[in-house]
């Protein structure tokens, strides 16, 4: 179980009132993590994923998650069983990220918790072998030898599909601040990019990524996806690398928006708060209550100032549509799901979290005083890879 440190409510945040959800419904939802394996000495990467993921599932064995390879060989994925607490989210995280930390250490490398990797190798980078990784290197190879990033994917269960293209409308003005708030990559190449979230601009040269557009129904979803697979820009659902969509595998929401997170607890309060945010929107839309289609070149153009600049920046309040403090934007959020955090009993827990955020920065911006302070690259180190105990 990862640690737990409950606080008061955000500064600037109020511990709203606002649309409660009708009676308590059990909401499922699941987490999914991706890592970068670096060498034991350095930062540079260690194309090492399927010895550590061979240790990492002899330790797991018939226990719950799941352990798998990512595109590149540097790269290793986690995933939690369908949970319904977030209590539960915070055990398997926390589980599953020392187990990956003691497989790397076993086999000689680190895990390292970052949206990007913040230096790269000599040689070629070398790519997963297997279906489908071998195809997308196929199909983009200046792309894929580029991609050595990781984010954060939240499922959340809904009913139907017709509720869920409801819920991604919904989830569209608050992406900029989502992204913001989980900036976790600031570094590429050995330099630092001037972007706090490089892993959300180098998703973008993707030909289906960013903002998913404003979908009239399940209905829509469905055609406007099918003709990007029949027009042979994508193989298959599985390449709409938007930054939320409907699962095609389970009756989930998923929110891909966020870089992987320093430590398990940042982790576990994304994870609330996308799940509390899905189960408001949710409620919003059995009510009869429409979003607001923002358009999609301010919502991308807000979604980059909010992947350059982190918190640091002004972002549109998805009610007003003004400008204002990324600080007060976060604010807006939790009043807004923070009837569904009391619901659940976990307002304590996400408006603490997100308290220590407004209080010490973005993973951007921790990454960023680690490397420029006196411990330099050593400390970088340090601070990727206490998240997964190694």
């Amino acid at each position: 179980m990862t640690e737990n440190s409950p606080g008061g409510p955000a500064p600037g945040v109020r511990t709203a009132t606002g649309l409660r959800p009708a009676g308590r419904r059990t909401t499922t939802f699941g987490v999914e993590e991706e890592y970068l394996l670096i060498a034991a000495d350095s930062l540079r990467p260690a194309p090492l994923n399927s010895r550590v993921l061979a240790e990492a599932r002899a330790a797991l064995g018939s226990g719950p998650g799941d352990l798998s390879p990512e595109l590149l060989r540097s790269q290793i994925e986690i995933a939690t069983p369908v949970c319904r607490e977030l209590g539960e989210v915070a055990g398997h995280l926390g589980r599953l990220r020392r187990l990956v930390g003691d497989a790397a250490a076993a086999v000689g490398c680190r895990v390292a918790a970052t949206g990007a990797a913040p230096e790269q190798g000599p040689g070629p980078v070398l790519v997963t072998q297997g279906v489908p990784f071998d195809d997308l290197s196929a199909d983009t190879p200046p792309f894929i030898h580029q991609h050595m990033i990781n984010g954060m994917h939240v499922h959340v269960g809904v009913e139907d599909r017709n509720l869920g293209v409801q819920v991604l409308n919904g989830l569209r003005p608050w992406l900029p601040a989502l992204t913001a708030m989980a900036a976790n990559s600031p570094l590429w190449n050995g330099r630092d990019t001037g972007f706090s979230s490089w892993r959300t601009v180098a998703y973008g040269r993707w030909p289906v990524a960013g903002p998913q557009p404003f979908f009239r129904d399940a209905g829509d979803y469905q055609a406007r996806t099918a003709a990007l697979i029949e027009a042979g820009v994508i193989r298959g659902r599985g390449q709409l690398y938007w930054q939320a969509r409907l699962s095609d595998r389970y009756p989930t929401v998923e929110v891909r928006a966020m870089d992987t997170q320093l430590t398990a607890e940042e982790a576990v309060m994304f994870a609330g708060l996308t799940k509390a945010l899905v189960t408001t929107l949710a409620e919003q839309a059995r009510r009869g209550r429409k979003p607001r289609s923002v358009p999609q070149e301010l919502l991308s153009a807000a979604v980059w100032r909010g992947a350059r600049d982190g918190l640091d920046t002004s972002l549109p309040d998805p009610e007003t549509a003004r400008s204002a403090p990324g600080a007060e934007v976060v604010g807006a959020l939790m009043e807004l799901v923070a009837p569904a955090l009391e619901d659940t009993g976990d307002l304590d827990r996400v408006a603490g979290s997100v308290a220590r955020l407004l209080r010490d920065g973005t993973g951007a911006a921790r990454q960023r005083a680690a490397l420029e302070g006196d411990g330099g690259p050593a400390a970088l180190a340090e601070l990727l890879t206490a998240g997964t105990g190694c």
